[in-house]
């Protein structure tokens, strides 16, 4: 198991992208919490996981960065180490110049969170440890006139593990992203998701794209730092 009594905290869980990876990292071996600010979904989750393994909950959002070191060491009490941090805070709004009516929120969820995150992480993480961003591929690759403050915050996701990577180096903590497509649905466990898409689609189900970021955490990718993982399936090929 690649991830055989690993402690994983997954930040801003989602049903769809944040429950994959809670799975995965579950049926590597991993000891996971999860968080967001929802606690109907948390306890869903939780429950229906924990016959995958160990995961428990924290309860709360991260929105500066008193909110964020609670959290952090909430989780570092529970896990008592903290070797992996995916940071998974979403959120999708279209707008233009003409009315960028997104651009602090999307700026606040793809940037400024993330990094009250991470600035609240690193000090319980060892030399060794992952951090995981999740850009998209409308932030590394061709933008659409509808996704000015998207676009912008996600290309600031990218720029970010890039920074952070450089930073991190001498702690010997990677970052590493992933830049998803259309993530399709919400995920349900041990289900057969490659039936659901096929190569070139524009979108596809949550478990491709949490395969590759929890494969992230594992030492097979330890030489991998500092860049983001297009995972579009060749969609952009087309």
């Amino acid at each position: 198991m690649r991830l055989k009594n690993k402690a994983i905290l997954l930040i801003g869980v989602s049903e769809g992208l944040g429950y994959a990876l809670a799975y995965f990292c579950l049926t590597e071996g991993a000891n996971v919490i999860i968080n967001s600010g929802n606690e109907e979904k948390l306890k869903k989750i939780s429950e229906t996981l924990s016959a995958y393994g160990k995961i428990d909950y924290i309860l709360g959002r991260v929105r500066n960065q008193k909110d964020a070191e609670e959290i952090i060491e909430k989780a570092y009490y529970k896990l008592k180490r903290i070797d992996s941090v995916a940071i998974l805070i979403g959120g999708y709004e279209e707008d233009t110049i003409d009315d960028p009516k997104a651009l602090d929120q999307m700026i606040d969820n793809h940037i400024k969170y993330p990094i009250y995150v991470i600035s609240a992480s690193i000090k319980y993480m060892r030399q060794g440890s992952s951090i995981v961003l999740v850009s998209a591929m409308r932030g590394i690759d061709k933008s659409l006139p509808t996704q000015l403050s998207y676009g912008i915050g996600k290309a600031g996701t990218a720029k970010a593990v890039e920074v952070l990577a450089s930073e991190l180096l001498e702690r010997g903590i990677r970052v590493v992203g992933i830049a998803p497509s259309w993530i399709d649905g919400e995920f349900k466990p041990a289900r057969d998701w490659r039936s659901l898409r096929k190569l070139g689609d524009p979108k596809a189900p949550p478990e491709d794209f949490a395969r590759i970021a929890m494969w992230l955490m594992t030492d097979e990718a330890e030489w991998i730092n500092g860049v983001v993982i297009p995972i579009d399936g060749g969609a952009r090929l087309k």
